[in-house]
């Protein structure tokens, strides 16, 4: 049983059927998609609600046996998910907002992003800039509360 190679996938969490997203990609390797949608759904139905879209790493061997690693959420669906967006803007602004997020929601969002295998060496305050990034590029600010001016208001006085 030698190794073969990795593979990564983007599945939802507790809703893994074998299809063609999942098959072009474990089909070439041999690998049995039925019992790795099985084995997937049964490990993350209590880890997430289902349909959360979960990272995972498989490695292929020889005798077509399989092991994955099932990582966190992507920062783009928490931060969505935190700021109540159904989905991300087209064409994202920092003057024009597309929702906010408070920083505990970015500490927490660290703090589930720490916990994977390839962040477990990195500062936690690094991780959260890195979320704080992510919000930007989106167009979600991060603060305490909303702080928007209110239109017809006049802000000199």
């Amino acid at each position: 049983m030698s190794f073969v190679r990795h593979v990564k996938l983007r599945v939802p969490s507790g809703t893994a059927r074998p299809g063609p997203a999942i098959g072009q990609a474990l089909g070439p390797l041999g690998i049995n998609m039925a019992e790795f949608c099985k084995q997937f759904n049964e490990k993350t139905e209590s880890m997430y609600e289902k349909g959360v879209p979960l990272g995972v790493l498989l490695s292929a061997f020889t005798d077509r046996s399989f092991k994955f690693e099932v990582r966190s959420p992507p920062t783009s669906y928490l931060i969505k998910k935190c700021a109540g967006l159904e989905k991300g803007p087209s064409n994202p602004s920092p003057e024009v907002p597309s929702g906010f997020i408070t920083p505990e929601a970015v500490y927490e969002i660290a703090k589930m992003k720490h916990a994977d295998e390839m962040r477990w060496h990195l500062p936690l305050e690094g991780v959260a800039r890195s979320v704080i990034g992510t919000a930007k590029t989106m167009g979600v600010q991060v603060r305490e509360y909303d702080d928007t001016p209110k239109k017809g208001g006049d802000e000199d006085e």
